[in-house]
């Protein structure tokens, strides 16, 4: 193999995935997929990254000369212009850490760092469900909330790199994370039936049919359709893509979301804006994190 491969690396609290892609997205065998040991020195989780990004290597049976670049997609804050993790409870041994100068000193290569979320939705927009368009929404649905802003083909960091980053906004109480995460979905449910559940298994109950359940992913689709209607009518994107977890609960949430989103939105984007669900699957947050060497060839 002497074509040139893009190496991305899915770094998160809780494990790290790495894998290779040629310049048409397509996946190099299976990707490794390693525990992060988020509470370990800084020093053994860039360890566990290096040899993710050699076990990878040797895998495709390619020396790194035929790599044209790592890319990193990392739960954050980040500084993206320095290269470094900032103060990110998930990683909290990382403070300040310089990660893409450390992994550029193991393979001599060029390294790219950018917010997982960011990765996620840009390998969707390159490779994925938003394939060939130029101006997307992105939001990953999990744990908490995570935003993009994909504009003319490229990630929007914004002038503090925090472009998106719409979680902490205001909404009702509290927050709008506090509506529209797996905590949001427990808590509608527990105002319903009085009972804790987390997000999964509110969605089992919805898959048997359980009427609060199923009250539960209409509200909250009727909160995420709040967040949406503002986003989209300040950037007026072709598409919204939704990934994460709470995602796979779709069916659910989607008719409530769809019904209150399009009567308050513009009239064109109303008609127009698209709703896609992240189609990449696992395979999002590293194929988007390679896409950050290859837009930079």
């Amino acid at each position: 193999m002497k074509n040139k491969v893009y190496i991305g690396v899915d770094l998160g609290g809780t494990k790290i995935m790495t894998g290779a892609v040629d310049a048409s997205g397509r996946v190099y065998q299976t990707p490794v997929k390693i525990p992060t040991k988020g509470d370990e020195p800084a020093e053994n989780i860039v360890s566990g990254i290096v040899d993710s990004i050699n076990k990878t290597l040797s895998a495709i049976n390619i020396d790194k000369q035929y790599v044209a670049g790592i890319g990193i997609g990392s739960t954050g804050p980040l500084s993206i212009k320095e290269g470094t993790i900032l103060d990110c409870p998930q990683l909290p041994t990382m403070k300040n850490y310089p990660l893409r100068q450390a992994v550029e000193n193991a393979f001599n290569i060029p390294v790219y760092l950018n917010n997982d979320a960011n990765c996620l939705i840009y390998g969707e927009t390159v490779f994925g469900a938003a394939k060939g368009m130029k101006n997307v929404l992105g939001f990953t649905l999990g744990t908490g909330i995570g935003s993009a802003v994909i504009l003319n083909g490229k990630i929007w960091n914004g002038a503090t790199e925090t472009a998106g980053e719409i979680w902490t906004s205001p909404y009702k109480d509290g927050i709008i994370e506090d509506y529209i995460s797996g905590k949001g979905v427990s808590e509608i449910y527990k105002s319903l039936s009085g009972r804790q559940l987390s997000s999964l298994e509110v969605f089992n109950l919805a898959e048997n049919g359980d009427r609060d359940a199923l009250k539960t992913w209409s509200e909250f689709g009727e909160h995420l359709s709040v967040a949406l209607s503002w986003s989209v009518n300040l950037i007026d994107p072709e598409a919204i893509v939704l990934g994460g977890s709470i995602a796979s609960a779709a069916k659910y949430f989607m008719p409530a979301l769809e019904k209150k989103l399009r009567r308050f939105l513009c009239a064109k984007p109303a008609s127009e804006t698209k709703m896609l669900l992240a189609g990449l699957g696992d395979y999002a947050g590293f194929i988007g994190a390679a896409c950050l060497v290859i837009e930079n060839e």
